[in-house]
């Protein structure tokens, strides 16, 4: 049985999504690829990270959801885990498998979207 091991990330909607990266690379010291990255290992093999990312106001990526933020939620195993969310009945809306993680797309009861990711690979750059 899979399970939550803690938060991958929060995705926010954002005006100006350069100058605020910059803001936290500048301010606060904290960057990546997809934004300001917490990692918690030194091990490239096993680099666990939480992101703070930020997106275009109009992006569509945290839709159907109305609010301007999306939780992602690390998760072990995701396969086990859909099969038991499928299981109670809720809905996944998508699912991906990249190289750097699988992921499937929930709402929640207040139509927040909630992304469960599990890793796969290191960190990406940054």
């Amino acid at each position: 049985m899979g399970r939550i091991t803690g938060v991958g990330g929060v995705f926010i909607k954002r005006a100006d999504v350069e100058a605020t990266s910059a803001w936290y690379k500048d301010m606060l010291g904290i960057h990546g690829e997809y934004g300001p990255t917490f990692r918690f290992a030194d091990d490239p093999k096993e680099d666990p990270f939480s992101l703070l990312s930020s997106f275009k106001e109009d992006t569509d990526y945290l839709d159907p959801s109305p609010h301007p933020f999306m939780l992602n939620l690390r998760v072990d195993d995701l396969d086990s885990f859909q099969k038991e969310l499928e299981g109670k009945g809720v809905e996944i809306l998508g699912r991906a498998d990249e190289p750097y993680g699988k992921f499937a797309w929930i709402m929640d009861p207040d139509g927040v979207k909630i992304e469960l990711w599990e890793q796969i690979g290191p960190a990406p750059a940054g």
